[in-house]
């Protein structure tokens, strides 16, 4: 049976990782060290392992991605909207102890609940398969939609509790033609032996 790969590559890094500030919807682009993440991630990509690759609209994963492709030889960029991170509504900008301190409920006012980002991630893997089913799509994407991902694919056993997902990570999925399961889990950066481990949130 024909398998549907979907890769998950996280964006580099930007300030507000470094301050470990909730990004959320706001668009904080790459910082230096986040381009430079970008670069060394894409001379370690494959061109033989994607088809295509797509990218959210906020600018910090399109500049990944666009330096990915640059590098994997992609003339284009799909840009789908599914893969945005979570909106954290008046908690963008933040600081996670001011966030656990203002909004112990965890969720956020005027933000996306985790029950309706779970939601948008199943719409995304089903997107998937409808547009790109049988090939591999290397996605640039966020933390909390790739735990997500992580999660529904692994049956809530991945990421480990407490464990982040690094700036330029890449974490694999693979659906077999009846389910998702998680085919290659590395929440650590490509990059880190390169550039050293950065804030990953």
């Amino acid at each position: 049976m024909t398998e549907t790969i979907l890769g998950l590559l996280r964006h580099g890094q930007t300030d507000w990782n470094i301050d470990f500030r909730l990004q959320g919807v706001t668009d904080i682009p790459l910082n230096a060290t986040g381009l430079a993440q970008a670069e060394a991630a894409g001379q370690k990509l494959v061109r033989a392992d994607w088809d295509f690759i797509c990218s959210s609209p906020l600018s910090r994963a399109r500049d990944t991605a666009a330096i990915a492709a640059k590098h994997l030889g992609f003339e284009e960029i799909g840009i789908e909207d599914l893969l945005l991170e979570r909106s954290f509504g008046e908690a963008e900008g933040l600081t996670y102890p001011e966030w656990k301190r203002d909004h112990p409920s965890g969720v956020p006012p005027q933000g996306e609940t985790l029950e309706a980002l779970r939601e948008r991630a199943h719409l995304l893997l089903d997107r998937i398969l409808l547009n790109y089913r049988g090939t591999r799509v290397l996605a640039v994407t966020h933390g909390a939609m790739i735990r997500k991902l992580l999660r529904i694919a692994s049956n809530n056993e991945l990421p480990a509790e407490g464990e982040r997902i690094g700036n330029t990570s890449l974490n694999v999925l693979v659906h077999d033609g009846t389910h998702w399961s998680v085919l290659s889990y590395r929440p650590q950066s490509l990059v880190d032996g390169d550039l050293g481990r950065t804030p990953s949130i």
